[in-house]
């Protein structure tokens, strides 16, 4: 019996490391919070918090030839009005890549989107997708699209 017990251990150690070795990489997580400001108005805030030494880009790269740029789509329908632009802040790096030959604004560590909105009385929730690339200084992973719905 003990040598079945060592035995199952041991397969389980082994294939539980393996496991772990082959899971995908995801050094970005996602947070969403609403901050109402006034009477149907609200700021909605995506942060993006990004493991050591990972980076994600801004959303105002000045070309389409390097990194993809962060990007936010917002369900559109009668009850969500968008206001402004959605503007970014967190540990900002700015300045040339290597990898991509190019100028860039990159974030570490932790940025937070804001994106002011005017909605309806009714409204429960605002739903979208952000789109982002993340790198380190060896490799990009490719492009991903996270669905979201902040409740208002």
């Amino acid at each position: 019996m003990r040598i079945l017990l060592i035995l199952s251990f041991a397969i389980f150690s082994v294939f539980g490391t393996n496991a772990q070795n082959n899971a995908p990489l995801d050094p970005v997580k996602w947070f969403y919070v609403a901050q109402k400001t006034a009477d149907g108005e609200y700021n909605l805030l995506i942060t993006a918090n990004i493991e050591k030494k990972w980076n994600i880009y801004s959303q105002y790269l000045a070309s389409n030839d390097g990194p993809v740029a962060t990007s936010f789509s917002f369900v559109k329908d009668n009850i969500v009005e968008l206001v402004g632009k959605t503007t970014e802040d967190g540990h900002k790096k700015e300045g040339f890549d290597e990898m991509f030959g190019m100028n860039v604004i990159k974030f570490t560590d932790k940025v937070v989107f804001t994106q002011k909105v005017k909605v309806k009385k009714g409204a429960k929730s605002i739903k979208g997708v952000v789109n982002y690339m993340c790198c380190d200084n060896e490799m990009c992973l490719p492009p991903k699209d996270v669905n979201f719905e902040i409740q208002l």
